[in-house]
């Protein structure tokens, strides 16, 4: 791990492909993990540009039973792992009664299983070298409800209790874990959803780049178990 090397999900766009640009400017390698495998093999492009490695895993998130072994190939391929982003996310809006089983099963695997079955791929590699940290973007739909967010809320509540409860596990490991809570950010996510929001009132994507790197840049005796960000403009 003499190398530094950060694996990053629903790294194709948004937060996920700005936090992967912002940790090869400091010198970090990437692994990068997302559906898009031609979105991927631009990003790659651009990092290789910084002078950094990076390696691209096209992967569909909901496919939870393939993650383990993801993880255990890309930590070969990086020649270890400091750094887990669990970014990848999806929504969908409806009323809990008018949820579909099947969406309501597709976000708690994404934004939440998935990010569980990362981790696990990851713990043995970052247990072994007694340092590591993993940043869950959680959301601040991990912290207060929104009508119609039901699924997605649900989803990130149970990422808030799996962040703070892996802090309690992982730290005699020396192994730091940050739920990062964020208010609305201006990312693609918004462009397929029925809402009319003001999204120049929204963070920008870049604003929680930073602050995911920053996280990590910490002093390895210091650690945020839960860091909420929120626009100026408050809840939209």
């Amino acid at each position: 791990m003499a190398n530094r090397c950060a694996v990053i999900t629903g790294a194709s766009r948004g937060i996920g492909r700005l936090t992967a640009l912002e940790l090869a400017r400091h010198g970090w390698d990437v692994g990068l993990i997302a559906r898009s495998e031609p979105e991927l093999t631009t990003l790659a492009g651009e990092i290789h540009a910084l002078g950094q490695r990076a390696y691209i895993y096209p992967q569909d998130m909901s496919e939870v039973t393939q993650l383990v072994p993801l993880m255990h190939r890309i930590t070969q391929d990086l020649g270890g792992c400091e750094v887990l982003v669990n970014n990848a996310g999806v929504a969908h809006l409806a009323n809990l009664a008018d949820t579909p089983l099947a969406e309501w099963q597709r976000i708690l695997a994404v934004n939440l299983t998935a990010a569980f079955q990362c981790i696990q791929g990851i713990l043995p590699t970052m247990r072994s070298a007694q340092r590591g940290t993993i940043i869950n973007v959680v959301s601040i739909a991990g912290q207060q409800v929104f009508p119609q967010w039901g699924a997605y809320c649900v989803s990130k509540y149970g990422l808030l209790a799996l962040s703070h409860t892996l802090a309690q596990e992982e730290r005699p490991y020396g192994i730091r874990v940050c739920a990062l809570c964020p208010g609305a950010v201006d990312t693609p996510i918004w462009d397929g959803l029925p809402v009319n929001f003001d999204r120049a009132g929204m963070l920008s994507a870049q604003t929680v780049a930073q602050t995911i790197r920053q996280i990590i840049d910490l002093p390895a005796e210091a650690s945020i178990e839960t860091l909420t960000l929120m626009p100026q403009a408050g809840v939209l």
